[in-house]
């Protein structure tokens, strides 16, 4: 398994917790499916599909959580109560006011949730307590704040950071393109975005196009700054940073993929072998790029607390 998008925090490092800790502390929380009456249902669920809630290989900690949302669109519910509505004023002789209007809304939503299709989805956590991660696999911070907000709930004191580095991302970015090289260790792909920071936000993509470095200049000099750009780190994995520290587009090249086609045993081993690889390798990837970026910046530095 290969995280696809990586939303990166800090721990202590290392941080003094092992999996039967964690389990005490996320069983409170473990998943259960929506209730017929219930919208949305969110919690812990096994990585691997026994009671355990961590999956543990070489002390790095593999977490689920599960999110499962009814689908029930406000245009149905809308479409019912004013069918509703009219059969009402037709027995009372006037039409329902904004009080009825609501209440006959609310009446409608409990009478179709039950029949109500959901959907479920995984957002996927990495804990590496020897080394200070906690990675998240999200697009969005949005979906990583809600991994965060049920680990510090349910963790006491949990010490969580935000990571921050010396030299921000977008600047970075920009001076690597200035000067068109890559930082030892890391190459520039071929996707970039350079936006400026004026009112209207003149944005430049680039997609699978090469970068001419001439070009590249003069959208700098009018004012625009690199916010994600597409590299490559020795060799092994492609990814994209942009201007809030978050890599997407996560993609192990075939180097990595041959020393996991050499571990395939059966599907468990082959799940441990690939999660050890994975973590194995961004535990590099993420010292080498922060190292780039000049450095974490630490608490006396300023606030770097999450949440």
């Amino acid at each position: 398994m290969w995280f696809k998008n990586l939303q990166i925090y800090r721990l202590p490092a290392p941080w003094a917790v092992n999996a039967d800790q964690l389990e005490t502390w996320l069983a409170p929380q473990a998943f259960a499916a929506c209730s017929s009456l219930d919208m949305q249902s969110q919690g812990w669920l096994s990585p691997r599909g026994n009671e355990r809630l961590t999956h543990v290989v070489n002390q790095q900690i593999l977490l689920q959580l599960s999110t499962e949302k009814k689908l029930l669109p406000a245009t149905v519910i809308n479409q019912v109560s004013k069918a509703r509505a009219v059969e009402m004023e037709e027995q009372q002789g006037f039409a329902p006011g904004r009080k009825q209007m609501k209440e006959l809304k609310e009446q409608v939503t409990d009478e179709l949730l039950p029949r109500a299709f959901s959907i479920q989805r995984s957002t996927w956590a990495w804990i590496d307590p020897v080394n200070g991660w906690l990675v998240v696999d999200a697009g969005s911070a949005s979906k990583a704040e809600e991994v965060l907000k049920l680990l510090i709930k349910g963790i006491p004191k949990f010490p969580l950071e935000t990571l921050r580095t010396v030299r921000s991302p977008l600047s970075a970015m920009t001076e690597w393109l200035v000067a068109d090289e890559a930082p030892g260790g890391f190459g520039i792909d071929q996707d970039t975005e350079l936006r400026a920071s004026g009112e209207g936000k003149a944005t430049v993509r680039y997609t699978r196009h090469a970068l001419e470095a001439e070009d590249v200049r003069r959208h700098i000099e009018a004012g625009k700054q690199c916010t994600r750009l597409a590299m490559t780190w020795d060799s092994r994995i492609s990814f994209v940073l942009t201007e809030t520290m978050t890599l997407k587009r996560i993609a192990p090249l075939d180097v990595l993929k041959e020393d996991s086609d050499n571990m395939t045993k059966n599907d468990d081993e082959r799940f441990d072998s690939d999660f050890m690889l994975m973590t194995g390798e961004l535990n590099k990837l993420l010292k080498d790029l922060v190292e780039a970026l000049g450095g974490q910046l630490t608490e006396n530095d300023g606030s770097g607390k999450a949440g």
